[in-house]
């Protein structure tokens, strides 16, 4: 039996590994790769692997530890400070995208009554998508941290808590009651407050106890990890949001770097045979499956555009913050691929209800992958047909129609840490300057704390030509851009400075670069200064490092603090 698994194993990270090349060369998400290389060795392919369920046991740990990951990077502060955002859209696309989808599903002829309710199931699958596929993707693109991928991830948690009431009533659906569902929602108050009440009062006196043991500080989190996940399926609630809630109690912990660090490598290697798992599992191809998987993928998209957009476009997000969350929202989740199956247990649904929703995952799977690398894209194309049609971009009215006292000759593209501390800084020693400056930037957050403090600021995406002639980029004398290429969507410096130089060839233009062998580059293209910050922090870092040789490390700190003492950025 053993040697089965291991060569089971074998096959399928070969078989993942050699189609992730492939799909590397053509340029092609991954995750297409995974998912095709569990079909091809699975029960509809070559059925290459025996002992399915011993794999698909292992597999789930990749599962466990992407969330328990996902938990130790998510800042509640910044989650819990969209608050309204993000219950708001998350009301709007479950309620919403459900409601619809009973009555569409019902009128396609899905049976809902009488003990047959896969209308009712379907549309519930339909309201949750995948927050492995999403998090994968938004990690990989640097976009977790972005107002767009904290609305994400925040209406995913509360698409989960819905999932796992949804689970809680499912035995009771015959004759639904407030009992199990006050019940479902006791639970996970509990098993919320045990975490957090050990992470405050038992874990750091535990961590600081083996805190120069980095493998045990690294076994400590994983056994922290398992614990919190046992826990919650014994409450009958779901192991994977026991997962996300242990690395959010974590998060604050000074070890998490570390922790996140060493668990990334675990993470890949299970997250990938969780793919390929879901693969195997593909149903083989029928009439019925295609024709329905195609007729729900379009459902879900248009639900996605029609309650997530609105919802964030009204509460005055602008067109980006309110589109790119509908695209990222647009797959199924593997939750709900559990759901439906305990339905088709309990006789609440027909086979043929799984194997459509089954198909739905896989085509939203793929074509999600490719939209969310694209969302930038995808972005730029929607923006002039949403205006033609009579919507209006935030800087569509904000733009100028306030003029500053002096006419602005300093420019800042791009509002990101490094833009947040300049202006700081101005406000400090130069604040004249601050009249003279103007900001341009799409996050409608940024742009809403920048006018409370009284800095003239444009609503509009830097790297497009017509925001920067609107914007009077023609007039400045000095322009920075401190935001890296790694942040930037759909540009990069050196097309920017490009840009830049063609609508004003006399400016004073401060570009970034995070690699030095940009810097001639940028200057070659017309760059007046090149801002390099790992110049500057590997100085200071000397500095430090001299300082802890002195034994002055208490002298530095004191002048940070001095520095740090009542500062108060935008961005903190």
């Amino acid at each position: 039996m053993e040697q089965h698994v291991v060569n089971d194993l074998a096959i399928c990270v070969v078989t993942a590994w050699l189609l992730a090349i492939f799909a590397k060369t053509l340029k092609q998400p991954l995750i297409i790769a995974y998912l095709l290389g569990g079909f091809l060795i699975g029960p509809v392919g070559f059925h290459l692997v025996h002992d399915h369920s011993s794999v698909e046991s292992i597999a789930a740990v990749g599962l466990l530890l992407l969330l328990f990951m996902i938990g130790l990077e998510i800042d509640l502060k910044k989650i819990l400070g969209a608050g309204k955002l993000i219950f708001v859209t998350a009301a709007a696309q479950m309620l919403g995208g459900c409601a619809v989808g009973v009555l569409f599903f019902r009128l396609l002829g899905y049976p809902l009554g009488g003990g047959a309710m896969d209308a009712l199931y379907i549309s519930v699958a339909l309201a949750s998508s995948s927050t492995v596929i999403i998090v994968k993707l938004l990690y990989e693109k640097r976009e977790l941290d972005t107002l767009p991928g904290r609305i994400t991830l925040g209406v995913m948690v509360l698409q989960d808590l819905f999932t796992i009431i949804f689970l809680a009533i499912q035995p009771n659906l015959g004759n639904p009651g407030i009992a199990p569902i006050a019940l479902s929602i006791g639970k996970i108050c509990v098993l919320l407050a045990s975490a957090f009440l050990l992470s405050r009062y038992l874990l750091p006196t535990l961590f600081r106890s083996v805190s120069r043991l980095p493998e045990v500080v690294l076994l400590g989190a994983l056994a922290w990890c398992f614990f919190i996940a046992w826990l919650a399926g014994q409450m009958d609630l779901s192991r994977e949001m026991g997962a996300l809630i242990a690395g959010v109690a974590l998060s604050t912990f000074p070890y998490t770097l570390d922790i996140a660090a060493k668990v990334t490598s675990l993470r890949d290697f299970f997250i990938t045979l969780f793919f390929v798992v879901l693969g195997m599992n593909i149903p083989a191809p029928t009439p019925e499956y295609i024709t329905g998987a195609i007729v729900a993928s379009l459902f879900l998209v248009a639900s996605r555009f029609f309650t997530v957009f609105p919802a964030l476009y009204f509460l005055g997000q602008g067109f980006r913050a309110a589109l790119l969350p509908a695209i990222s929202l647009s797959q199924v989740s593997e939750l709900s691929l559990v759901v439906l199956a305990i339905g088709l247990k309990a006789s609440h649904i027909q086979p043929s209800t799984l194997g459509i929703v089954s198909y739905t995952f896989v085509i939203l799977g793929i074509l999600s992958a490719y939209g969310i690398m694209r969302n930038n894209e995808i972005y730029q194309w929607a923006r002039p047909l949403l205006t033609r049609i009579g919507f209006k971009d935030l800087g569509d009215e904000t733009a100028f129609n306030e003029r500053p006292p002096i006419e602005p000759t300093i420019f800042i593209l791009g509002f990101s840490w490094s833009a947040s501390s300049l202006l700081e800084e101005l406000s400090r020693h130069q604040p004249q300057l601050l009249r003279e400056t103007v900001v341009l930037d799409f996050n409608p957050q940024v742009n809403a704390e920048l006018r409370r403090r009284g800095q003239v600021v444009i609503y509009g995406d830097i790297t497009q030509r017509d925001t920067l002639v609107h914007a009077g980029i023609d007039q400045a004398k000095t322009i920075v851009c401190s935001v890296p290429n790694s942040t930037l969507k759909g540009a990069t410096n050196f097309k920017l400075l490009r840009q830049l130089r063609d609508l004003n060839s006399t400016a004073q233009i401060i570009v970034h670069a995070e690699y030095l062998a940009d810097i001639p580059i940028l200057y070659a293209a017309g760059a007046s200064y090149v801002s390099v910050p790992r110049l500057l922090e590997g100085s200071n870092l000397c500095e430090v490092v001299r300082a802890a040789q002195d034994k002055l490390l208490e002298q530095k700190r004191a002048e940070q603090e001095h520095q740090l003492a009542n500062r108060a950025e935008v961005i903190p």
